[in-house]
């Protein structure tokens, strides 16, 4: 394709996005720049038969006056990125002074709000991403060699997590962890504790939501890696078969150099689905247990008070922790392009 023809071909998407995702960022960045106007107070002195009091109360007028004047909240440039619900950056320097060694210093952090959440959402990126490569490669390639009357009833079986709406398929592994279900029942007989409880663990909830974010999200990377199988050259595998390799071989030396690139595409949208994950979270009623980062971002946006700016600046972190891990993946994949 010409470069005129492509640069005209995206041209709609590419100002679609500037549009809707752009002007979003650059809000949000800018949100996070301001703090909300605190309200205006004044004495008001009471005068009665026993004699007079102050008492304090709001001056709506006031208020309002000055929120309508400086719309988006007080000027605070960092401050919001810096205080004790984000980086907490005093609180880490007295941590650091503090404590006695390295294991001191990470439970102090884990004691700020920010860095907790933190720990969570790397802990399941970092666990449920290479498992549901791996889930879902193996049961890609074991689709593949099944008969072929099979294979239909055994996709359909493989799709289920997915095809499930994923507060329907949460709300049923819940149910089954629940001390009366058959797992968590079966968790109490194989401990010999009977007041085991999932629920009330923080251990085995973090088990159990990275177990659900495996399960849920394979059959994604299985329907790509089956597509993928169908393109591998079959030449090249009756090849490898004549000169004697395994299966396992095949698959080493043939199959997975081949399917590397969609391996590549399946990491870079588990990488930026894992780390904003949110639903199993709130599916389990597990933030006494597991808060994650978009957690925090619904908790300052929840209740009566709703804290704009401390969402924002979470929400410009987030996006700093999904480019900071993509990083290597977008670079690997720019390298073998331009050697290509």
């Amino acid at each position: 394709m010409k470069h005129s023809s492509f640069f005209w071909f995206v041209l709609p998407s590419a100002i679609l996005m500037l549009l809707f995702i752009a002007s979003s960022v650059v809000s949000v960045v800018t949100q996070s720049l301001y703090t909300a106007h605190e309200q205006v107070i004044i004495e008001v002195e009471n005068c009665g038969p026993f004699g007079c009091t102050v008492a304090q109360s709001v001056n709506q007028e006031a208020t309002q006056a000055l929120r309508d004047a400086e719309p988006l909240g007080k000027w605070a440039g960092l401050d919001v990125y810096k205080d004790r619900n984000h980086l907490a950056v005093e609180d880490v320097k007295t941590a650091w002074i503090e404590s006695d060694g390295l294991p001191d210093f990470a439970n102090a952090l884990m004691n700020l709000p920010f860095y907790d959440a933190l720990a969570f959402t790397l802990t399941y990126t970092a666990i449920v991403t290479p498992l549901t490569l791996i889930l879902g490669f193996a049961i890609a390639v074991a689709i593949n060699s099944v008969a072929t009357a099979l294979k239909g009833p055994t996709i359909f079986f493989s799709l289920l997590p997915f095809i499930v709406t994923p507060l329907v398929g949460s709300l049923a592994i819940f149910w089954m962890v629940d001390a009366r279900g058959i797992l968590g029942s079966g968790l109490q007989w194989l401990s010999g504790d009977p007041t085991l409880s999932v629920k009330a663990n923080t251990t085995l909830m973090w088990i159990m939501l990275m177990f659900y974010g495996v399960w849920h999200s394979a059959p994604f990377a299985f329907v790509v890696y089956y597509a993928g199988l169908q393109t591998v050259n079959q030449d090249t595998i009756e090849a490898a078969m004549i000169d004697g390799a395994s299966r396992w071989e095949r698959i080493r030396y043939v199959v997975i150099p081949h399917l590397f690139p969609l391996t590549t595409f399946i990491a870079l949208i588990q990488l930026m689905d894992n780390f904003r994950v949110f639903e199993p979270i709130i599916s389990f009623s597990a933030q006494a247990h597991a808060r994650s980062l978009s957690i925090a971002i619904f908790s300052d946006l929840g209740g009566e008070t709703r804290l704009l700016s401390s969402a924002a600046a979470t929400s410009v972190l987030t996006i700093i922790g999904v480019a900071i891990l993509l990083s290597p993946v977008l670079v690997r994949t720019y390298r073998d392009f331009g050697k290509d």
